[in-house]
């Protein structure tokens, strides 16, 4: 194919940096179908393959922006066209017995050109009368039976295809169960259901498949995965890491500060911390290495800051839509009591980078080498403003699907204010594809989500399992807890977030609502221990890219992803005591648990970290332990007491720092 040339986007300083750390374009984004046809010559098997990938995800992103805009039609109709397209998107872009679709082409090409037509022929059989379609609904014939027994086939072929088998083992498990309850046992057991009900729930309904997984995925999440796509080719990416850069990077520690800055401004347009950790750590981990940060570290310090995008609003991870459905508030509700939880996760590995410089003696970069400040604001923060227009739209009371649709129509507006974001037509086309191929993960995991979610509600074993946590856990909320992070951890290991999230809220949450728990609580402390994973050893998948970048040992980097990150453990047991800090309650108090949380996570990153002014020895950090949960606590007298200790303790240590300078 040939040396692929940088992208218009990338300026000369970054063209640079590039060739300096022998880094590839490839290496930092993937080549869209689109953008690879038009660099090839001549008319082969695979220029139509590009075509015809292009040609779908262009189209359902248009689909999707004319219902941003117009509202969507008719639900099975919407919803199950979006399936289809993000179907037969997923059987081209992962296809069987081969890496990648550019691949020399096989007879299992053959076999997956059977399972797209199938798709479209399910959809066709679907929408050809729509509305017989959906008066057939308790009384299906053959032809309802065999289409709904051929898509879940087909969807389950999918998931291990771009999710993997640890869904399609679990999704498996619940058909069966629910079809076979009579041959299981303990609180597995119960009356069987024959495949008639469960296609009837799961297939015919807007409740399993079609349920609302994917209904908030077609309505609400492409379209902001979309937005993230066209702001990132307009050059926002490299605009928040040099402003990142610009910001930090003359202070301690500065380009550990700059990755943390700049994953959070990326968090507004990525949910992904993997995709992330490629964005930024490309760029950020290389200057953290170079003023003397360990590679491990440096590779953790990107994993951790790049995970954060799946708990920072307005996108994390996709999962903020889904909770306000379950919750049945605004999505604007969910994004602000999500907000200070967020920022306490940066603002713990910001201190936590700050103590390992200091510790280390590391310098920070020279004002000269880094960029301007006045000419990023110049070059590209403009482009800011378009996440200003969703925001506005959102408090306004519009829509997040519309507020999306104008965020869209903002990025490619504001590009043409400056040469150096200017969109061609070309790269819009390519974002609008891009758009549609970075979704088909997370719907496709939504979709079989919600074959779960419909056996779970035709066998009763989410009632079941709520009353088990409660009988187990007899009034203590805190064994809930255990049993609800022990279950999140492990199926994080082998799920989306987003999967992990969607199940865990279908069969544990209610629990911790019936004791009392906030319901937003307990929706965001499943979402947070279903996306820890991906710094949590052995799997910890966002520590595993930036190891590969940082050339470091991934155990090693994993490790010390899970030390940086550790915060994220802490806070989802806070805010479910201390719900104020969802800003839920009284505002002298919500007041009062934010500031008790900006301390107490202070107080931890001493105890995890061993630094203040000097090294904290052991007997400190583990005294300081329980001064932390004191600070962290609702009881008023108990942060009093917290907060004195902790203050004599910073005083003792600045004294005799300052004494052993003296000597």
């Amino acid at each position: 194919m040939g040396e692929i040339p940088s992208p218009p986007f990338l300026h000369y300083g970054e063209r640079r940096f590039l060739l300096e750390e022998k880094v590839s374009y490839e290496e930092v984004r993937d080549v869209t179908a689109l953008e690879w046809f038009l660099r090839q010559k001549g008319l082969t098997p695979h220029l139509i393959i590009a075509i015809i990938i292009a040609g779908t995800g262009i189209s359902l992103s248009l689909y999707h922006l004319f219902t941003g805009y117009a509202g969507p039609v008719e639900a099975h109709s919407f919803r199950s066209t979006h399936l289809a397209l993000i179907m037969i998107l997923a059987f081209f872009f992962r296809p069987l017995g081969r890496k990648s679709w550019r691949d020399p082409i096989r007879w299992t090409f053959y076999v997956d050109m059977v399972f797209i037509l199938l798709v479209t022929a399910i959809e066709v059989y679907t929408l050809y009368d729509i509305e017989a379609f959906i008066w057939r609904r308790g009384d299906l014939t053959n032809w309802d039976i065999w289409a709904g027994t051929i898509l879940i086939l087909l969807l389950l072929e999918a998931t291990r295809r771009v999710v993997g088998w640890a869904m399609v083992i679990i999704a498996s498990f619940f058909l069966i169960q629910t079809a076979f309850s009579d041959h299981f046992f303990g609180i597995l057991y119960g009356p069987p259901n024959s495949w008639f009900t469960i296609l009837d729930y799961i297939f015919m309904r807007e409740n399993g498949i079609y349920g609302i997984p994917i209904m908030v995925m077609s309505t609400y999440i492409f379209l902001f995965i979309l937005f993230g796509s066209v702001l990132i080719r307009s050059g926002a990416g490299r605009f928040f890491i040099n402003l990142a850069l610009s910001l930090t990077g003359h202070r301690v520690g500065g380009p550990a500060k700059a990755s943390i800055v700049s994953s959070a401004l990326m968090a507004t347009v990525s949910g992904s911390a993997v995709a992330n950790v490629v964005t930024t750590g490309s760029f950020t981990i290389p200057l953290m290495k170079k003023v003397g940060y360990r590679p491990h570290f440096a590779g953790a310090v990107e994993a951790c800051a790049s995970s954060g995008g799946q708990i920072m609003p307005p996108v994390m991870g996709a999962a903020a839509f889904i909770i306000a459905e379950f919750l049945a508030v605004p999505y604007l509700e969910v994004c602000v009591g999500a907000l200070v939880p967020a920022t306490l996760y940066f603002f713990s590995i910001f201190v936590m980078v700050h103590f390992e410089a200091k510790k280390r003696g590391l310098s920070a970069l020279p004002k000269a080498d880094l960029p301007n400040f006045r000419q990023e604001i110049k070059r590209g923060g403009h482009l800011l403003l378009a996440i200003l227009v969703i925001i506005v739209v959102l408090v306004v009371g519009y829509t997040p699907m519309y507020a999306a649709f104008l965020g869209i129509l903002s990025v490619i507006a504001l590009s043409f204010l400056r040469p150096e974001t200017r969109m061609s037509p070309i790269g819009i086309l390519s974002a609008l594809e891009d758009g549609a191929t970075k979704s088909i993960p997370v719907a496709v995991a939504c979709a079989c989500a919600g074959i779960i979610i419909g056996c779970v509600f035709v066998s009763g074993l989410g009632l079941k399992f709520t009353n088990l946590i409660i009988d187990v856990a007899a009034g203590r909320l805190w064994i809930a807890l255990v049993l609800t992070m022990i279950a999140a951890l492990i199926l994080g290991m082998g799920l989306t977030t987003t999967a992990v999230y969607i199940t865990v809220a279908a069969l544990v949450v209610p629990s911790l609502v019936m004791m009392g728990v906030e319901p937003i609580a307990g929706h965001l402390f499943a979402f947070y221990y279903g996306l820890v994973s991906a710094i949590t050893p052995p799997v910890a998948l966002a520590s595993f890219a930036a190891a590969g970048i940082a050339g470091s040992n991934p155990m090693q980097t994993g490790f010390s992803s899970f030390r940086l990150g550790f915060a994220k453990y802490i806070i989802p047991i806070v805010f479910v005591y201390v719900p104020g800090m969802l800003l839920v309650g009284e505002p002298l108090d919500i007041i009062r648990y934010i500031l008790m949380g900006f301390v107490g996570i202070f107080s931890l990153t001493i105890t995890t970290e061993g630094w203040l002014y000097r090294r904290v020895n052991i007997a400190w950090r583990t005294f300081m332990i329980p001064v932390t949960f004191m600070i962290f606590m609702p009881q008023f007298v108990y942060n009093v007491v917290g907060l004195a200790i902790l203050a004599a303790f910073i005083v003792y240590e600045k004294s005799r720092t300052k004494q052993v300078k003296e000597v």
